[in-house]
């Protein structure tokens, strides 16, 4: 029996939030073809993954408790100005320091690969091509990018704080990306990139996706008078956009249109609730069972991010419920969208608005973008479609590993 290994820092179930969604993608096509054994990182806030892994998808499962942290605002700063003090990224740090237990979890193994998810668990290279004869790593993001994205979004000491993660991220990424025998990247952009920060790397594109459903129904008795945004809400591009939305943009429309709600759905409400706080019309829906249905609800749903990097997994969310998009063009970044056809770009807050009231106005218009969208969906971002771009994969199953390494 072919097998792999497949070590995550989050749990892919269940299936909430886009790193989630992109790392039980590969997880499910992997299933199909190896006997998988996965090792997982579990935070003590966060459910056991145990009773949320469908039956048989996985051999073997090891779970890693991470240890206990603060998470109030000066237990952070001190803990990213030590890790600036030690040239350490957040998230590398807060997962360092588990090479025996993985070693011990694999121990006696052997596996024609190992795929690690995020850039923040690249170190456990070590770990894995000791027992696997080729390693992939999933980049859900460029860390280097992200950083100096988020420092364009901030000012101040977080500002300088991102900048300084940013130069040590670049470095640390000229280091281990080489090690990989692949990289996967969420889009064509971000595999360019990735070509200038790790020239021999061998990367190939691996959109996100979701699971092909049925689309939900859209009458127009059925919309809400909603607009909504969705994300892990506790993510900083999420908050940023949630505040550039709220101080920019939501003043005007919530005057113009009488009315009008803005909910905000997804994990760690709490997160943003002093931005939404003092107005009953913005709603704090929280974590949902279905995102699609959910969205589905709503007339409009925003994407007004201004950082970050990869794709938004929340866009292709919304064109899977058939509701027409506005986006800034970065949050729209990697993904082979028209403006006008598949969703509606806007770089400022005065055209931001006006694109929101154009689809709040005219039901024909939210009609022939949603359903533009949802065609999209269907043909590039489920995870049968996406699974086609794991081709190189196929040979493993049929001729040997050594097939991995043409």
């Amino acid at each position: 029996m072919h097998s792999a290994l497949f070590i995550s820092a989050e749990a892919p179930y269940p299936l909430a939030g886009g790193g989630a969604m992109r790392s039980a993608s590969l997880l499910n096509f992997l299933a199909r073809r190896f006997a998988v054994d996965m090792i997982v990182f579990r935070d003590p806030r966060a459910a056991d993954p145990r009773p949320h892994l469908p039956p048989g998808l996985v051999r073997r499962l090891h779970v890693v408790e991470l240890p206990p942290h603060a998470r109030h605002t000066l237990a952070r700063a001190a803990r990213n100005a030590a890790r600036l003090a030690r040239r350490v990224p957040p998230l590398m740090d807060r997962f360092a320091g588990f090479g025996a237990q993985i070693a011990a979890a694999t121990r006696g193994q052997r596996y024609e690969i190992a795929v690690i998810e995020h850039f923040w668990c690249a170190p456990y290279w070590e770990q894995a091509a000791a027992v696997s004869d080729a390693t992939i790593l999933d980049l859900h993001n460029i860390e280097s990018v992200w950083h100096a994205r988020c420092a364009q979004a901030e000012r101040g000491a977080p500002a300088l704080a991102h900048r300084a993660f940013q130069r040590i991220s670049r470095n640390l990424e000229e280091e281990w990306l080489p090690r990989f025998t692949y990289l996967l990247a969420a889009s064509e952009p971000d595999r360019v990139l990735l070509r200038t920060i790790s020239p021999s790397s061998h990367v190939l594109v691996y959109p996100n996706s979701i699971p092909l459903a049925p689309a939900p129904p859209r009458r127009k008795e059925n919309e809400e008078n909603v607009i909504v945004f969705s994300g892990n809400l506790e993510y900083h591009p999420n908050i940023s956009a949630v505040r550039y939305f709220r101080n920019e943009i939501w003043p005007q429309l919530r005057e113009r249109w009488p009315g009008l709600v803005w909910r905000l759905i997804g994990k760690n409400p709490h997160a943003v609730a002093k931005i939404a706080s003092g107005d009953p019309r913005i709603e704090l829906s929280g974590p949902v069972a279905d995102a699609v249905l959910e969205l589905a609800r709503a007339k409009v749903a925003i994407v007004p991010v201004l950082a970050g990097s990869g794709t938004r997994v929340k866009i292709v969310e919304a064109w899977a419920a058939g509701v027409p998009v506005v986006s800034t063009p970065l949050g729209a970044e990697g993904l082979p969208a028209r403006a006008g056809e598949h969703l509606l770009l806007a770089d400022d807050a005065p055209a931001f608005r006006d694109a929101v009231s154009s689809l709040l106005a005219d039901p024909a218009l939210r009609d022939r973008i949603g359903r533009a969208g949802r065609y999209l969906f269907e043909c590039e971002f489920t995870w049968e479609a996406a699974w086609k771009c794991l081709q190189f994969l196929y040979p493993a199953t049929m001729e040997g590993s050594d097939a991995l390494r043409d």
